[in-house]
């Protein structure tokens, strides 16, 4: 098996080569490559894994093929310290929280965080104080967090400042000025950049958090990158960090059996990114410009979201947001709709469909997408509704208890009306994006069941509660 990639990526030239020698494994994983033998269709889904190791090394990782592939993204990316998760943005997330402080510490927290970073929140036991996006009135999107905010909660003492950046919608906070702010203050800046894998390797394209002194970044390889799902990497800078209690908290949450593939994969993207990434993300922006333009053209008015929305430099570029109620349509029914033609999109909602553009798509593909999409639009097409703040976005919550306090608290069900007032014991976000409208220990107000009933009702999926028909709610005794 060739591949130009192997040349710079260890880890993938191990696991290319592990196939090549023809080992006789007498170790894990029990399908030891042969499960073809038992069920032809388990052994197409399982034949090609191969483990860290006795795979991509020797068991006592006796060669350091992972070290030496987290060096080069270290070097890479300008840290001091890598981390290759098979676990996701959410492990890398996990781990970088527990590695802060200590229960009781309070942490700065965008409201627009990752549920994973709620998790991380009761595994560590910091308290987090909430920082609330602006909202653009015209589009309804949060455009970051400001500085103000930030004033506000360093009055609280917080050990770290940890923000997503880009957000779900591809905007981004003015993130050189939090930065230096927080640093006035000796308080590191953790950015989740989960969908900002392509950053910092385009003059077209924003610099990624670390190239603008934040001191971790912790990114997928599966989203914006053409990795293996669940692939993640956690960059950091060792001034402000404790770079030996990261690797404590990285180790204590990862799995002891990485597959060997989500690792590959990483060194892999980073070795293309390092190689072609310049190149290959011109040919996204082409592609990208082109399609937007294609479909604009049979429209007055317009119906994407692009730079000119925002101030410079604080949109992905790359990101295709449909406004659908520029339109005067709905979202779920484009999606449905698209699903006909076997197209699948990121996310949608009333007022919004995400469609994820990334290097592994070509024209082709976006001249298919045009072609379905632009007759359903046209067919569905009504009068432009106003927009709506998604109710991701919207949400200022009220703290009854402390979430790690909520999460082990005795609980119960009662229903809708009667959990009006109540403290939520479960935390209950639309997914995507999977930004919590409720946390738990947080108060449920009327405003939060009647939004939560209405998105529900208007096809979005609403992830995490215990009760997903949303008839009753957890909450504490």
């Amino acid at each position: 098996m060739t591949s130009e990639l192997r040349k710079s990526a260890p880890l993938l030239d191990a696991y290319l080569s592990y196939f090549e020698a023809g080992r006789l494994p007498f170790t894990i994983p029990g399908h030891k490559q042969k499960a073809h033998r038992l069920d032809a269709g388990l052994g197409a889904l399982v034949d090609a894994d191969v483990p860290l190791y006795g795979g991509l090394d020797e068991i006592k990782l006796t060669q350091g093929t992972l070290r030496k592939a987290e060096e080069l993204a270290a070097s890479f990316w300008g840290a001091d310290y890598a981390r290759f998760s098979t676990g996701g943005s959410t492990h890398a997330n996990q781990a970088i929280v527990m590695a802060l402080g200590k229960p009781g510490d309070k942490i700065a927290v965008t409201r627009t965080a990752h549920r994973s970073i709620l998790s991380a929140l009761v595994l560590a036991g910091l308290e987090p104080i909430w920082l609330i996006p602006e909202i653009d009135l015209v589009t309804g999107i949060p455009t970051g967090i400001p500085v103000s905010e930030l004033e506000r909660a360093l009055t609280q003492n917080p050990i770290a400042l940890l923000l997503t950046e880009p957000g779900y919608l591809g905007t981004i906070s003015e993130l050189p000025a939090l930065i230096t702010r927080a640093h006035e203050h000796s308080v590191p800046v953790i950015i989740d950049a989960a969908w900002g894998g392509h950053f910092g390797f385009h003059e077209s394209i924003p610099k990624h958090a670390l190239q603008l002194g934040a001191d971790a970044l912790i990114t997928s390889a599966h989203k914006a990158l053409p990795g293996y799902s669940a692939s993640a990497l956690l960059l950091a800078q060792g001034n402000l960090l404790n770079l030996a209690r990261i690797e404590q908290s990285f180790e204590t949450t990862h799995t002891t059996s990485p597959a060997g593939a989500p690792l590959a994969s990483i060194d892999a993207c980073r070795a293309l990114l390092q190689t072609r990434g310049h190149e290959l993300i011109d040919r996204l922006l082409s592609n990208v410009t082109n399609f937007k333009s294609a479909v604009q053209s049979n429209f007055k008015d317009s119906i994407f979201l692009d730079e000119t929305h925002f101030p410079i430099g604080r949109f992905d570029p790359v990101k295709i947001i449909l406004r659908a109620n520029v339109l005067g349509l709905s979202g779920v029914d484009v999606e449905q709709q698209l699903q006909k033609s076997n197209i699948r999109v990121e996310m949608a909602d009333q007022d919004t469909v995400v469609f994820l553009a990334t290097l592994a798509d070509d024209s082709d593909d976006f001249k298919y997408l045009e072609s379905a999409l632009v007759p359903i639009l046209k067919v569905l097409q009504g009068p432009i509704r106003e927009t709506q703040i998604s109710l991701s976005w919207s949400i200022e919550p009220i703290a009854g208890i402390s979430t790690r306090d909520a999460y082990f608290a005795d609980s119960e069900f009662v229903s809708a009306v009667d959990a009006v007032g109540r403290i939520s014991a479960d935390l209950i976000a639309p997914y995507p994006p999977g930004v919590a409208v409720l946390a738990p220990g947080e108060i449920i107000t009327k405003q939060i069941v009647n939004g939560l009933a209405a998105t529900k009702k208007a096809g979005v999926r609403i992830a995490y509660a215990s009760d997903s028909t949303l008839a009753t709610y957890r909450v504490i005794k």
